[in-house]
């Protein structure tokens, strides 16, 4: 009697696992769509039977929402998009849209929140992940915060581009280097020169892939720790998933991951 699954066995229950949990991304972020053509399309993150947190799931989900993590959390030390340790025991990866009102919102009465409670106290670290959705304007507004964060400032931008919604001309580029220059970024023909330049569209292009291949189709989207949360959803759905991911990898003696210091 064979003591284990054959090979294509396990790589049939692998890809039904995978499958599974990319129909839970891909479905549970679309209550967090928002702002095309003008106008809010999506329902509100908080409308009844939208998606949250799930529950407790086995070990073979929790391997699997580990494995994403491990694959999504850079934790790279330095990186301008993101705060908080890179050895933190929760990771928080967002992809967002600067066109998105929920996003938006998310900044403005979240995001906040989290840093004070969480990433503070070391037990959060948030990456952000350029995902646009909505066209040429909002890559733009992505592009301009990569070149904001060439110079260290693009928590400062990305906060002035969410502070309002903002949408079309409002983010063509001489608005966006205006948004620069009250974001306290200094050298403004350096930030227009790296906006278009092509490292920035490389970084746009590896955020877009990231999120592409893990099934994600509209704004936010975040993991935490590898479980996804559908939409901005009130501040306690998120502060009760970073508890249980900080939960989890206590129990599991897992601090921090793969490029944690680099």
């Amino acid at each position: 009697m064979p003591t284990s699954a054959s090979p294509t066995r396990k790589i049939a229950a692998i890809g039904a696992v995978l499958a599974l949990v990319v129909a839970v991304i891909a479905i549970g972020v679309a209550v967090g769509k928002a702002v095309e053509n003008g106008r809010d399309t999506a329902a509100s993150p908080t409308a009844p039977g939208a998606a949250s947190v799930a529950p407790q799931e086995d070990a073979g989900q929790q391997k699997l929402y580990d494995d994403l993590a491990a694959r999504t959390s850079r934790r790279t030390a330095g990186d301008p998009l993101a705060v908080g340790k890179p050895d933190a025991p929760v990771v928080l990866v967002e992809y967002a849209d600067y066109q998105c009102s929920f996003c938006g919102k998310f900044t403005r009465e979240t995001q906040p929140a989290l840093v004070k409670k969480f990433v503070d106290a070391g037990t959060l670290r948030i990456e952000f992940r350029n995902f646009p959705v909505f066209g040429a304007d909002s890559e733009r507004a992505a592009r301009a915060s990569w070149a904001a964060g060439r110079q260290g400032k693009f928590w400062q931008l990305h906060d002035e581009l969410y502070a309002e919604t903002r949408k079309g001309d409002a983010l063509a580029e001489d608005k966006l280097v205006e948004l620069a220059r009250t974001a306290g970024v200094p050298d403004l023909a350096k930030f227009r020169d790296d906006l278009g330049g092509p490292a920035a569209a490389a970084a746009l292009k590896k955020d877009q892939d990231e999120g592409y291949q893990l099934g994600v189709q509209s704004t936010p989207s975040f993991l935490v720790n590898g479980r996804p949360i559908a939409g901005a959803q009130e501040t306690q759905v998120f502060e009760q998933a970073i508890e249980q991911a900080a939960a989890q990898a206590g129990k599991s003696g897992k601090h921090g991951g793969a490029g944690a210091g680099k």
